[in-house]
């Protein structure tokens, strides 16, 4: 029987679960902390921060990063704080549930450093536009007018699935399945990116429990960003007119960082 969810799309999800690759599992039972690891650095969440902040075009280097962050080398603020905001951010994820509060709580904390006060963790009420680095519009997202309704249906979908018991293939599907559709629905007026990416690895611990925050799936998606935007723009130029059926390659991105 279909899960009754609002706007998570399932077309793909027999098809997803009978190409998805078992040994992934194993891969996935065998992840273990770094040995750079202590009790105040986590070296996978240093990698999620760098990697998230990279693909937005964050000038940081992983191994500068834990220099600060582990052994206390000093930077100019301006090449750390971002990252900073954002690694503090994860951890906040790594002992909170997630929730409708707990992301936006999330979305104020990663844009300490990008966002006025009074767009943190908050809706946009404007038009947003993705644009190309030679200024053409590549993508018109939701309307201000539908976000809030949007973000409803996403909450509750987001809630449903949470209380749902699914299985591993499953929880993969709708992890990055839930990137994508906030992704796309872009209600935020900056850091849709940071915040979708730590939504799909959150998601994932929730249902799979700590070993999820080993997962290198930012830096997967730092390494293949052509294929990453390739993949998010073959659904279509505005969002009323998405199709969801284009999704595949996009989905398939999350369990090849395994």
């Amino acid at each position: 029987m279909s899960p009754p969810l609002k706007i998570i799309p399932i077309q793909l999800l027999e098809e997803y679960k009978t190409a998805f690759d078992i040994s992934i599992k194993h891969n996935f039972d065998e992840l273990q902390d770094s040995e750079l690891s202590i009790e105040n650095f986590s070296f996978y969440t240093s990698v999620s921060a760098v990697f998230s902040s990279k693909i937005e075009g964050e000038d940081i280097e992983l191994d500068s990063f834990i220099k600060h962050k582990r052994f206390g080398v000093n930077y100019r603020p301006d090449y750390t704080q971002k990252i900073d905001d954002l690694y503090n951010t994860y951890e906040f994820a790594k002992s909170n549930r997630l929730s409708a509060d707990t992301l936006m709580e999330a979305h104020r904390l990663l844009t300490k450093n990008i966002l006025h006060p009074s767009e943190q963790g908050r809706f946009r009420n404007s038009n947003m536009y993705v644009m190309t680095d030679d200024g053409r519009i590549e993508y018109v997202a939701a309307t201000p007018e539908s976000v809030t309704s949007e973000m409803r249906k996403f909450y509750d979908d987001l809630e449903y699935l949470l209380d749902t018991e699914i299985s591993f293939e499953d929880v993969f599907h709708f992890a990055a399945m839930l990137h994508l559709v906030f992704v796309k629905i872009h209600p935020l007026s900056d850091g849709n990116g940071r915040t979708a990416r730590l939504l799909e690895k959150w998601f994932l611990a929730e249902k799979l429990g700590e070993k999820a925050w080993f997962i290198e799936s930012e830096r997967n998606y730092y390494n293949h960003h052509k294929t990453y935007y390739n993949n998010l723009r073959a659904l279509g130029l505005e969002y009323e007119t998405l199709d969801y059926t284009n999704a595949m390659p996009f989905l398939q991105m999350l369990p090849a960082s395994l």
